[in-house]
């Protein structure tokens, strides 16, 4: 993992920097600055719109009583293409702006989503009533839930 990390903070900007190079040659250094400030403009612009689109959706979703997962997603990947956005360069404009688009930022939610479950271990403990409680584990979430069994639904079906 290290490397990867190594490798994507060494060779994204080396390539970066020559896309502009080489996109400089061909349009001159004023035209290319121009186009790197115009996307990180346009795309902050764009990040804080679709932003404040996703808050909405959010705060609907939890008045609702309605867990706000697939919006928390989405404004994570919003964030991201943020970032990527005020990043100079090129490729991370682009890939920026492919996240502002919401049907590749869907695809990329579902797997995302799809990661996250597979990746995430959920842990129940239970314990006695009047047992002492276990040393702290920052690992454990402490719930407390009611239990409806068989016979409770059979009777309220009679």
């Amino acid at each position: 993992m290290f490397w990867r990390l190594v490798l994507v903070f060494t060779l994204v900007p080396f390539v970066e920097l020559a896309l502009l190079i080489y996109v400089g040659d061909r349009i001159g250094l004023l035209w290319t600055i121009a186009l790197v400030l115009g996307t990180g403009i346009a795309g902050a612009a764009l990040a804080k719109h679709q932003g404040l689109r996703v808050w909405r959706r959010v705060r609907d979703e939890v008045s609702g009583n309605r867990l706000p997962g697939g919006a928390l997603l989405d404004g994570f990947l919003i964030l991201v293409a943020g970032l990527l956005l005020i990043t100079p360069g090129l490729i991370t404009d682009a890939l920026g702006f492919s996240l502002l688009i919401p049907a590749v930022r869907s695809r990329i939610r579902r797997r995302f989503a799809a990661f996250l479950q597979a990746h995430t271990v959920l842990r129940f403990q239970t314990f006695r009533q009047g047992a002492s409680a276990p040393p702290h584990d920052p690992a454990i979430i402490d719930t407390e839930f009611t239990s409806v069994g068989e016979d409770d639904s059979q009777e309220k079906r009679r």
